[in-house]
């Protein structure tokens, strides 16, 4: 993983396969395949087919899923030290350990693998764990011909208690706001057809955020399954937009895609960094908020 500020951010296949099955080192599969309601259904119709030996299914996908909070309004918000701590210790992680985050894409397009990824590694990152992404993810393991199991391993209960509540890398109103008055960069983590209203968007209204600037996350990425791109390129797309010089607020549709672009902005060396947990999702249902729709121009 040369050329990031960051590195053990990251594992290779090959470096996994020597972790897998050593105390100390948990691996939670994330991959999501969700239908229209927002549930998750990738654990009987990907994970039970076939997984990394020892990974256990971390269901982060679901609207109110492992690490979201169950109360909100909207789907995959923050959630607090408590749901935190649940989910983990149902997981066997404890204090210490090592987690490896590892994910598939069962849909092109429609599944992406990264962004389960990286909306994990945010969260956990920021509440004080030590967290590390699969590179290329569960494919990238069975190309470099490593086995995949059917059976899932029980594990004990773990007893990890995270040591923050994360709040440092997320954004709320206000924190956008500010950034737009020139504390911050913010950024839309969408396509360009989103961020120019071309497509219909995340609630009634459409475009981006103004002010915003546009780092479509598929653009980071080589396969949809953490593929990152390499340092170089990385580097060259977040510095042209202004990602490495300063504080940064990172937007998409409901603050999964956004950690795509706060993720990379980590591994290049920017940590003032926050993703705005309600998104477009929120943001668009307030028509005080200013947003700019380039198709209606």
């Amino acid at each position: 993983m040369t050329g990031f500020a960051a590195p053990h951010y990251l594992v290779s296949a090959d470096e996994l396969a020597g972790m897998v099955g050593s105390n100390g080192v948990r691996v939670l599969d994330v991959t999501t395949r969700l239908t229209s309601a927002l549930e998750n259904t990738a654990r009987s119709k990907v994970f039970d087919l076939g997984h990394i030996p020892g990974s256990v299914f971390f269901d982060v996908g679901s609207a109110k899923g492992a690490i979201s909070d169950p109360s909100a309004e909207l789907p995959w918000m923050w959630p607090d030290q408590d749901r935190v701590n649940e989910s983990l210790r149902a997981a066997g992680v404890n204090d210490a350990d090592r987690i490896v985050i590892v994910a598939s894409t069962p849909r092109s397009g429609i599944d992406s693998g990264t962004m389960w990824c990286t909306r994990t590694w945010w969260t956990l990152h920021h509440m004080g764990l030590d967290v590390a992404i699969l590179r290329g993810g569960v494919e990238a393991w069975a190309r470099a011909g490593h086995p995949l199991a059917a059976d899932e391993t029980p594990v004990a209960p773990g007893s990890v208690a995270v040591t923050s509540d994360g709040i440092v890398g997320r954004a709320l109103i206000p924190d956008v706001l500010s950034a737009l008055e020139g504390a911050a960069c913010v950024v839309d983590a969408l396509s360009a057809d989103n961020y120019n209203g071309i497509d219909p968007g995340y609630g009634p209204r459409r475009g981006h955020i103004t002010g915003a600037v546009n780092m479509p996350y598929l653009d980071l990425i080589s396969s949809e399954t953490a593929g990152f791109v390499d340092a170089d390129e990385m580097g060259r797309l977040l510095s042209e937009r202004g990602l490495l010089d300063g504080p940064v607020v990172s937007y998409c549709g409901g603050a999964i895609a956004a950690t795509v672009v706060a993720f990379c902005c980590a591994l290049m060396g920017n940590d003032d960094v926050r993703v705005y947990d309600g998104s477009l999702m929120e943001w668009t249902r307030d028509s005080s908020l200013p947003m700019t729709d380039p198709s209606a121009l």
